[in-house]
């Protein structure tokens, strides 16, 4: 009997806590909604062909720009005002910049507002992962992680579907994003109630009372993880970019504009289902060798969307499905790689280098694929794209075959394997 008790006392205590962060999971989807749809509507502005190419260059590149910013300043603004006031206050800065976008057309100040959206949406990304991390242990962590992966992926799907529920050329699009990013706000602040309180960091083996938590930069991670730095770079290139980059792209090679939302919509529906099997089968092999395979399908899925362009719609459809299936659980089984070898004191430092390795990808590709696709076809999107899951490919392969380094010890968590 007190083994039945104690079971269930211990899996009251875990429905308590994962309760407590599902609030935190449910602000997060909704201003992620307003922010995909914002993007998806810009996008869908600089398809015009009246605007030339390298002020679409331009524009596409503010965003990561303020991402950068964000992963940079993030650090000092938890310090400064704690986890859940900047959160708060960032997601007013949000809001404030998509109210920018109805009040005038100007380019140069659109690019400011860009630069703001991109800075918003990394604080707040690289504060609930950092907090979901500190609030986690290693028991829950993984579990938490698929769940906020989750709610990122339905907040992109539920902000394709508002555009077409609205219209691709509706005049009200920034309207709703507006709507719809200052009721994730207020929810935060008055309906999900406090945060809890953070558990207090465990005793360092050795330590005299100072700080030990040394910062853990991406050159340790690369030599750490080589395929995990790779495989976030991928990310930057690929998650957020194809939904900025997909509405140019269609309108290139003559697809309507509903028609280039779907497309979005499959792969955002893709990622969304794939999250869960992928994480399951993520703690029963090796993955770094699923990342090997993940790599090289999407090489596959990117070469076959090229060679479709404007074909039949319905492959095209399923070709974006697939891609998502791919290339949104390439990220978070990468992570995972990661966390399974670092000491877990380490985790939110080497949270903010990943999230920096993601945004480096999210500054250099906007720029460079809008510059690919105008100098020879649009299809170049998608071979840079590949080239991208190529390099996972290859990192995998690096990873699999060179020896253990001296002195790390795995951190397994949930049974997962490296």
């Amino acid at each position: 009997m007190g083994g039945i008790g104690g079971g269930l006392t211990g899996s009251w205590h875990k429905a308590a806590r994962l309760r407590a962060v599902l609030p935190i999971m449910a602000s997060i989807c909704v201003i992620g909604t307003g922010n995909a749809l914002l993007t998806t509507t810009v996008s869908l502005k600089l398809a015009d062909p009246a605007i030339g190419a390298s002020v679409i260059q331009l524009l596409l590149t503010a965003f990561p720009i303020g991402f950068l910013g964000g992963c940079l300043s993030a650090r000092f603004l938890v310090f400064r005002f704690g986890h859940e006031r900047a959160f708060l206050i960032v997601a007013l800065l949000a809001a404030c910049a998509t109210c920018g976008f109805m009040l005038t057309a100007d380019m140069a100040v659109w690019f400011c507002l860009r630069l703001a959206n991109g800075f918003a949406m990394a604080t707040l990304f690289v504060i609930s992962e950092s907090w979901i991390n500190l609030y986690a242990d290693q028991h829950n962590r993984g579990a938490y992680f698929s769940i906020y992966m989750l709610m990122t992926s339905l907040a992109v799907m539920f902000g394709q579907l508002l555009v077409q529920a609205a219209g691709p050329h509706s005049p009200h699009l920034f309207l709703i994003a507006l709507v719809v990013i200052l009721a994730g706000f207020c929810y935060a602040r008055f309906v999900g109630g406090r945060w809890p309180a953070l558990p207090l960091p465990p005793p360092v083996e050795g330590s005299n009372g100072g700080s030990t938590d040394k910062r853990f930069g991406i050159w340790q991670l690369a030599l750490l993880a080589p395929v995990t730095v790779v495989s976030v770079f991928q990310a930057g290139m690929t998650n957020m970019n194809l939904y900025t980059m997909t509405p140019i792209y269609g309108e290139r090679i003559g697809i309507d504009a509903v028609s280039t939302v779907s497309l979005v919509t499959a792969f955002s529906l893709g990622g969304m289902l794939a999250q869960g099997p992928v994480g399951w089968l993520s703690d029963r092999i090796d993955r770094r060798l699923l990342l090997l395979l993940q790599g090289a399908t999407a090489v596959g899925l990117c070469a076959a969307i090229a060679l479709v362009g404007d074909g039949p719609h319905a492959l095209l459809y399923a070709l974006f499905f697939a891609y998502g299936m791919i290339a949104l659980t390439i990220y978070p089984v990468g992570i995972a790689y990661a966390n399974s070898r670092l000491n877990s004191r380490h985790m939110v430092s080497a949270s903010g280098g990943l999230l920096l390795v993601y945004s480096v990808g999210n500054i250099l590709t906007p720029g460079l694929a809008a510059g690919l696709m105008e100098r020879f076809a649009p299809q170049a999107l998608f071979i840079l794209l590949g080239s991208g899951a190529f390099l996972v490919a290859v990192a995998a392969c690096v990873n699999l075959l060179r020896r253990p380094r001296a002195g790390v010890t795995p951190c397994l968590v949930s049974g997962g394997k490296e």
